[in-house]
């Protein structure tokens, strides 16, 4: 082969090439490194309720490294999903030296017992709240399934002027409502959003005629459903 010349100068050719490439990636690594092309701001965009600019910082300071152009968008990505209240995020590079974090936000629907938050996708989360939100109670991966009977319900309760305060769900996926007025109702296991409906159509003619007073009601009957009066406290006037 050491006799052949235009094998030794496709060799040279292919080892000049190779040169060449290896020296401009050097050169465009260089470049992309140097302090002009800095970070210079992040930008968080999006309905933003719970991000501070002290975190955001704090993400800036510890874990975006590089520069715009050599930054780890993914990293940075990762970063910000760790805090509380985020759903999700999206990092993007805008020309010439910043970083856009586009930030989708939890939505608290319920509290999940005493542990975590549910928000509007039935996905638990950690975080704080100062609303008066409903509490949900269940097996371990329930709160989906809680999420969707919790609106039906809400929208059969409606059309006699209640709401739900509260939804447990034992281990053998029984289901009981704790309303805003102080009445519990027991719905069972089976077709629990057609037994509420079946309540809520017959409450004028029944429950609604006691004023009020009710504090149980066990729908888990198949022809109809028993109901617990509220016990009257009386106090003794004395002159």
């Amino acid at each position: 082969m050491w006799n052949n010349a235009l094998a030794l100068t496709r060799i040279a050719n292919a080892a000049l090439l190779l040169a060449i490439a290896v020296l401009l990636a050097a050169l465009v690594w260089r470049i992309a490194n140097i302090e002009v092309f800095a970070v210079r701001g992040i930008d968080v965009v999006g309905n933003v309720a719970h991000v501070t600019r002290e975190q955001v910082r704090t993400i800036a300071v510890n874990e975006l490294k590089g520069t715009f152009f050599t930054v780890d968008l993914r990293g940075a990505q990762a970063a910000f999903e760790k805090l509380p209240w985020v759903r999700r995020v999206d990092v993007r590079r805008r020309w010439p030296n910043r970083l856009e974090v586009v930030v989708e936000e939890h939505q608290e629907l319920a509290r999940w017992g005493n542990s975590a938050m549910v928000n509007h996708h039935g996905e638990l989360f950690e975080g704080a709240s100062n609303k008066r939100l409903p509490v949900f109670e269940g097996p371990d991966g329930s709160q989906f399934e809680i999420r969707r009977n919790y609106r039906r319900f809400n929208q059969s309760l409606a059309l006699i002027g209640r709401h739900i305060k509260r939804v447990q769900v034992s281990e053998r996926r029984a289901w009981r409502l704790g309303l805003d007025d102080g009445t519990v109702i027991e719905l069972g296991r089976d077709g629990v959003v057609e037994r509420l409906r079946g309540f809520v159509t017959a409450y004028a003619r029944s429950v609604g005629e006691l004023g009020g007073k009710t504090d149980y009601v066990d729908l888990r009957y198949s022809n109809g459903f028993a109901v617990r009066v509220r016990e009257e406290k009386w106090s003794e006037a004395r002159a």
